[in-house]
Formats: C-alpha cells, sequence, structure tokens
C-alpha cells in the first residue's frame, strides 16, 4: 500500500509542475443582434507550449451582469490549439432580447452594462487526459442601439 501511494504523490508532483496551455481574454465585444438574441464576441489567445496540436473538448461560459448569469452555453469541439504557438479562440456569446431589455431598465443610463465573462475551456491533456483551464474577464460592454437593429 506504502508503494501506492509513493507512486500517486509522484504522478501527482509531476502534473503539477508540467507545462499547461494558458488562456486569457483580450476582448469582449458586440457583434450583431439577431432575431431572438443579441451576440456579443469573446476572443482568448491561448498558448500551447507543446509541440504539437491540442483537441479542445469544449468551452463552456457563464455571462453575468447585476448579480445575475445573463447568458450561459457550452460550445462543443471548437477545434485544436496550434502546436507552440498562440491560437486566438472566438467564443460567442448569445443574449436573449427579454433580458437585455430588462437589465436596460434596470441598470444602464450610458448604453453600457458591467459584465463578468466566467470560461472554461476543456483541452485533451496526453497523459492527464481533460484539464479545465478556467478564465474571466470583467468590463463594460454596450447595449445594441435601434441603428444596430436595423
Amino acid at each position: 500500500m506504502e508503494m501506492l501511494d509513493k507512486a500517486k504523490n509522484f504522478v501527482a508532483e509531476k502534473v503539477v509542475n508540467v507545462k499547461k496551455p494558458e488562456a486569457s481574454i483580450s476582448d469582449v465585444d458586440f457583434k450583431r443582434v439577431s432575431g431572438d438574441s443579441v451576440e456579443y464576441l469573446a476572443k482568448v489567445n491561448m498558448t500551447n507550449p507543446y509541440g504539437h496540436p491540442i483537441p479542445i473538448c469544449e468551452i463552456s461560459y457563464t455571462l453575468k451582469s447585476a448579480g445575475r448569469v445573463i447568458a450561459s452555453g457550452t460550445i462543443p469541439d471548437p477545434g485544436s490549439l496550434k502546436a507552440s504557438d498562440t491560437t486566438l479562440l472566438e467564443v460567442p456569446v448569445k443574449v436573449a432580447h427579454s433580458i437585455l431589455v430588462s437589465l436596460a431598465k434596470d441598470v444602464c443610463a450610458d448604453g453600457d452594462i458591467d459584465y463578468e465573462l466566467d470560461l472554461g475551456i476543456t483541452i485533451d491533456l496526453p497523459i492527464i487526459g481533460n484539464f479545465t483551464i478556467p478564465v474571466s474577464t470583467k468590463g463594460e460592454v454596450k447595449l445594441p442601439t435601434l441603428s444596430d437593429m436595423f
């Protein structure tokens, strides 16, 4: 049993010290208005320290404003991280019109809403398996104007 514990500890230490891909959100901006929602686009830079591509299993997102969740979802199988490079991921976030209308009434006088965006980027690392990289940002994003809708 002691040998098994030593092996587990050895593997755990190696996993902690393994280089892992890193992510940072560079921008969140209004993209477009559709029939039932407004789409924002989050741009995420991911660096891959490995000399081979790494598959991205999924990206999950939660967008909050005024303390409440206004959008959440999952993007399955969005591609791979380029080998030994930085990959730009574009994460579309859709917010229902009805939610934005209630937010506009509650929150904003200047046409902007404060937001907090949480992403979980799940990648498939060799040996380790699925590994989720959490990344989040806070800021302001504009509400669409009438001219954006037509």
